[in-house]
């Protein structure tokens, strides 16, 4: 069980801090606005994070905002913290961007944390056999996947291996240490080897390592509709800090043939 309670940290100030760790491979300010571009790979790299003020009042910036990620094909898209973002997330309803479900965002002290129950792999770049061990919404990667895992200070790769590589392991994560906090992403567990405590194993490594680099608090996000996983979190001893959601603008408009 995990014990003490993460630093506090102002929800705006929190988000931009896990941005750093999960960026685009494209990345451009509108003002407190972050817009990010990384090959339509993941909602956090390809979105918007609406966290401050834009250098336009409301509705510019939305329109701004949809003409931006046009022009890269991709489909216009908005990470709207609560509480905070209200008025930009009534601006963007105005403006006909349909809203995703919440995403919760959990935190913890990495005091009181265990040694993981078995062997962890930690490599700081993710090899082949990770890379399928990482399944995205239950799917297999994008050739563009990669270039994002990758795009942070330092990320490490946790594996637990049952079988020798070109196996994909049986279970995965990724960190990074920003500013004392450890954000984790990407934990997925193969289904034939669920309820054995391997996402507990690799959070215990993970949080080991973090520790070594000054680590203080743990960061991770998890949709609200993943009963196993925030099951398990609040296990670890978890809570909720904040929420927030997608906002979804037009499908870009494609040139025939």
């Amino acid at each position: 069980m995990i014990t003490g309670v993460a630093e506090v940290r102002d929800v705006f100030e929190l988000e931009r801090l896990a941005a750093r760790t999960w960026r685009g491979l494209e990345q451009e300010r509108l003002g407190g606005w972050l817009l990010r571009a990384g090959g339509g790979f993941t909602g956090r790299a390809n979105s918007v994070l609406v966290a401050g003020n834009p250098p336009t009042e409301l509705a510019a910036a939305v329109t701004a905002v949809a003409g931006w990620y046009a022009a890269r094909g991709l489909r216009p898209r908005a990470q709207v913290p609560l509480p905070g973002a209200e008025a930009a997330d009534e601006a963007l309803a105005a403006a006909g961007w349909t809203r995703d479900d919440d995403n919760l965002v959990l935190t913890a002290s990495l005091d009181g944390w265990g040694e993981p129950s078995v062997p962890v792999e930690l490599a700081p770049e993710p090899d082949e056999a990770w890379l399928r061990g990482y399944r995205y919404r239950g799917t297999p990667l994008p050739p563009v996947a990669l270039q994002v895992l990758v795009a942070a200070d330092e990320p490490v790769f946790a594996a637990v291996r049952t079988a020798p590589a070109p196996a994909p392991p049986a279970a995965v994560a990724r960190g990074v240490v920003t500013d004392g906090w450890l954000v984790v992403t990407a934990v997925t567990v193969d289904e034939g080897a669920r309820r054995q405590g391997l996402a507990t194993a690799v959070m215990a490594a993970l949080g080991a390592w973090a520790r070594g680099r000054g680590g203080h608090s743990c960061l991770l996000q998890v949709a609200g509709t993943n009963a196993g996983a925030l099951a398990l979190y609040e296990r670890l001893g978890f809570t909720e800090h904040h929420r927030y959601h997608y906002r979804l603008g037009p499908e870009p408009e494609r040139s025939p043939g």
